[in-house]
This record gives C-alpha cells, structure tokens and sequence, in this order.
C-alpha cells in the first residue's frame, strides 16, 4: 500500500504570534480520514515505533512516502525544516497545509498553501467535511498526475533526485525497551508507539487517574524529551497524582516543568501550570515567595493571552498577598495589590464581556460568565454581579460548576471584608508572627 508521510507537531501547541493554542491531533484526524479515503496509509513521526532517536525512520519517509503533508499551523520550526528536507529530497507529491490565521514566515508566494479553519479544540463540521473532500482530490491529482511542487527542483530543473530508496529499518531495530511494563501493560499493547501512549495518557487524565497518566508520559518524555505538550502533561499528570506525598508531587512537577524555562517562558500553558503548582505549593507551605512565584506566572500569562482565566486568578491572588502585607505591616504594598487587583478586574471584564454571547460551547461560555461575575464581586459592582450571575444560574450546567463559582464569590466577599477590616486599623498593630509560616520545609524556588 503506498504512504504518507505527515509532517506536524503533535497535541496541544501556541501559536506564539496570536496567542493561540491549537490542538494539532484534530487537524491530524481530518488529515488521516482524507488521506485513508485516498488509498493510501497515514503515518505522523510519533506513530512509529522505534528505539533511541527518531531521525533515522524520519528521514526514510521522507524520502520514501509516496505522499507528504506537511502541516505548517503555528510555526513549528520542525515540520519547515522536515518540509525543506523533502522538498530537496523529491519533486513531486509534496502538500503544504497551515490554518487560515497562518502568516508566512519566507517567501512562498511560489508554493500552493492549502488553508483551514482550526476553532482551538477542534475542526468545525463544516470545515472538517470540506478539508477532507480537498485533500482526497489533491492526493488523487498528485498521484495521478504528478507535476513538480519542490521549488528546489523547479528552479534546479537539471537536478537529479536520489535514484535508490533507503534500506528499510530492520524490524528487530525498532524493538523497544517497553515491549513489557507498566506502559505497555496500561495501553494494552506490546511494543506501543508514542503516539499510542500518549493518547491514553490523555484518556487517564480525563478520568483523573494521574498517576496512570503519569507512568505514561514519563514514558512518552523518553521518545520525545524535545515536546513541550508532552512536559506540559508530565508536570500536570506529576502534580495531580498527590504522589509520594502532595508537597513531593509538587517539587517533582516543578522540576519537570523547569525545563520549559518557565521564569522567562511566553507560553502561556507553561506560565499557567507554572502558577498552578506554586499556588498549590503556597496553599501547603505558607511561603511567601511561591505566592509571589504563582502571581507572577498568572500576571505575564494573562498579559499574552489576554484571558478570563489567567486574569481572575491573578486578580484573587494579589488580594491575597495585599491582605498578607497588610498583616505584616506594609501598608503601601498591600495598597498597590489591591489597586492592581482593581483595575485586572476591570481589564478581565473588557476581554471577556465581548467573549460572552460569541463562545458556542456551554462549558467555556459559562466560565466566561463565572469569571465576569466573580470580577464584579471583586468590584462592588452589585448590579453588573446581579446580571452574570443570573445568566450564570440560568445555565444548565453540572452542579459543580455552580457550587465552584458560588463558594469562590464567597471566599473573595469574605477576603475583601478582612481587608477592609485590616485597612482600618492603625498602622502599629500588625501581626508579629506572619500567619503563612511553613507548616512543611520546602527548599526554595530556584533549589534542585
């Protein structure tokens, strides 16, 4: 049967011009349901099995597969430079793709970029049926028909293509050192792929069993250590499993994700699960400096991306730490917390009061509500809290979902009353023991 080579990133990836994330597995399941249709079998990097470094079956198909797609969508540096590789390699049968937001880095004005219209999570029904009816034909043409695409060898029209194939791998190479264990066991299959794996570590994190999940990717992380989808994953599936212990799972998580560079990463997912574990760390620890971590990770993600999310949690947790100066005695900084508490808010209510009546999806749209809401408790904006609450009520939505946003509207009324309580009192009578003293020894951000 002949094949096709598909060149994209795998799972969850940001596009760092817009912000953006992406989820590539649902553009792949378009692009493998188009090129099935067509004859042909599809095969993306992460569904080969093989042992130690993926370049060498990489390089065989790409020089090999009877057809190439290379998905270009949010600048993956990888899948153009596999893309140039082909494009020298063979002069015909090549398919570019990219979504329609995608603006060209280079100059290929020369090259036919087939365009689609990705919502984030998934392809519409629409745009899925059209895709896949385009790529069919496409595949069908090139096949047929084959005219040359590689701008190598239209404007090398003297050069030669590689004569001979590469030898096949031989199958007792790609032998992997998980044809038994945990793994292997968990996807029920010998010898699984990564791809393989990943998916049912995604499955596990579904159902939060995150310690299966983190077997998984641990896995995963050997065959793909460069993927910063799969750390993402491994530093959530590491600090959900609450294993050894909460704190230990935390440190671990933290060390896993340390290798996004998190202190000066622009990804918004890495700062966002960055915040998450020292929110947690400070909720076991008391220390000061991982609330401070948490908010600055929440402040530069809500700032890229310009969210409700990154932006009511950093809202609630400057009042926090506004309340914890205050406590300690320093008024000014206290003061400057709470005025930039303020104006998030009023900043989460711009970005999300447009997002409202857009979002078609019941979940999203009711923690866009949630979050306007909760922006103008943190507000004292009683009439603007009247009206999203009473969208946010009149949504039929699972129970915790409303339980969620009630019990964090009152934890927020309950920390702007002990502020204003502590506002008013005169500035000698601050505590003189801090009220987050550690209740365990845990090293300090930057330790191993």
């Amino acid at each position: 049967m002949n094949q096709c080579f598909v060149v994209q990133g795998f799972g969850k990836k940001t596009d760092y011009t817009d912000g953006r994330v992406l989820d590539l597995d649902a553009s792949y399941e378009i692009i493998k349901m188009a090129v099935e249709a067509a004859g042909l079998e599809c095969v993306r990097a992460d569904e080969i099995v093989h042992a130690g470094t993926i370049d060498v079956p990489m390089y065989e198909r790409l020089l090999n597969a009877d057809v190439v797609i290379a998905d270009l969508s949010t600048y993956n540096v990888n899948a153009a430079f596999e893309l140039g590789v082909r494009y020298a390699l063979r002069p015909y049968t090549t398919i570019v793709l990219a979504e329609e937001q995608f603006k060209n880095p280079f100059d290929l004005s020369h090259i036919v970029l087939r365009r689609y219209k990705h919502l984030g999570d998934e392809i519409g029904y629409k745009e899925a049926n059209r895709l896949m009816n385009d790529l069919k034909t496409a595949i069908e043409k090139i096949l047929s028909q084959p005219a040359i695409d590689s701008p190598v060898y239209t404007y090398l029209p003297h050069l030669q293509p590689p004569a001979a194939k590469a030898e096949p791998v031989r199958a007792a190479a790609v032998k992997s050192y998980l044809l038994s264990g945990p793994a292997a066991n968990l996807v029920g299959e010998d010898n699984p792929s990564a791809k393989a794996m990943l998916d049912a570590a995604m499955e596990k994190i579904a159902v939060s069993d995150f310690a299966a999940a983190r077997i998984l990717l641990e896995e995963v992380d050997k065959l793909r250590p460069e993927d910063s989808f799969v750390v993402q994953q491994l530093a959530l599936a590491t600090y959900k499993s609450r294993q050894p212990t909460v704190v230990e799972a935390l440190q671990a998580a933290r060390d896993v994700l340390k290798r996004l560079s998190p202190e000066t990463s622009n990804n918004p997912e890495t700062l966002g699960l960055w915040g998450a574990i020292h929110k947690r760390l400070w909720e076991e620890c008391g220390r000061p400096e991982c609330l401070s971590e948490c908010i600055a990770a929440y402040e530069r993600g809500f700032y890229l991306k310009q969210d409700h999310y990154n932006g009511i949690n950093l809202a609630y947790l400057l009042n926090l730490r506004a309340l914890q100066f205050l406590q300690s005695g320093n008024r000014d900084e206290a003061v400057a917390d709470f005025v930039f508490a303020r104006r998030i808010r009023k900043e989460v209510m711009r970005y999300a009061a447009a997002l409202a009546d857009k979002l078609e999806d019941r979940d999203n749209r009711y923690w866009v509500i949630a979050s306007l809401y909760e922006a103008a408790v943190g507000l004292s904006d009683a009439q603007a809290a009247a009206v999203w609450e009473t969208q946010a009520k009149a949504m039929d939505v699972p129970a915790w979902m409303q339980e969620t946003r009630e019990s964090q509207s009152a934890k927020l009324r309950q920390l702007l009353e002990t502020y204003a309580e502590w506002i008013a009192k005169p500035t000698d009578t601050a505590e003189t023991e801090p009220p987050w003293l550690c209740k365990y020894p845990v090293g300090p951000i930057s330790a191993a």
